[in-house]
C-alpha cells in the first residue's frame, strides 16, 4: 500500500505556471504506474497525465499536451506536474493516483491509491 499527498496548488493567473508535487509513502515507489487526474465542480474526474515506473513512457490527454509535463523521482518517492501557460479551464483539484502495474492507463478505475487532491485556479 502507498500513501499519496499532492502540493503545489494554488492560484496564479492565465499564462503562468506551476508545479505539482505528489510525495509517496509506504512501499517502493517505483512499483507503480502514476499518474495526474483532475476534476472541475460539476464535472467528472478526468485523465491529466500518466507515467511508467521507470519514467520512459508518459501520455497525455489532448488539451495538456505540449503544455503539461509529467515527471517522477523514485528515488525520492515523488510525482511531479510541470504545467505551463496555463489556461482558467485548467482551474480544478488534480490528484495523483497510482497502482502497481507495467502499461499506463487513462481509465480511472484502473488506478487504486489516491491522494487527496490539490486545487489549481486560474483567473483569466
Amino acid at each position: 500500500q502507498v500513501q499519496l499527498v499532492e502540493s503545489g496548488g494554488g492560484l496564479v493567473q492565465a499564462g503562468d505556471s506551476l508545479r505539482l508535487s505528489c510525495a509517496a509513502s509506504g512501499r517502493t515507489f517505483s512499483i507503480y504506474v502514476m499518474a495526474w487526474f483532475r476534476q472541475a465542480p460539476g464535472k467528472e474526474r478526468e485523465f491529466v497525465a500518466s507515467i511508467s515506473r521507470s519514467g520512459s513512457m508518459t501520455d497525455y490527454r489532448d488539451s495538456v499536451k505540449g503544455r503539461f509535463t509529467i515527471s517522477r523521482d523514485n528515488a525520492k518517492n515523488t510525482l511531479f506536474l510541470q504545467m505551463n501557460s496555463l489556461k482558467p479551464e485548467d482551474t480544478a483539484v488534480y490528484f495523483c493516483a497510482g497502482f502497481e502495474g507495467w502499461v499506463t492507463s487513462t481509465q480511472r478505475y484502473s488506478y487504486k491509491y489516491w491522494g487527496q487532491g490539490t486545487q489549481v485556479t486560474v483567473s483569466s
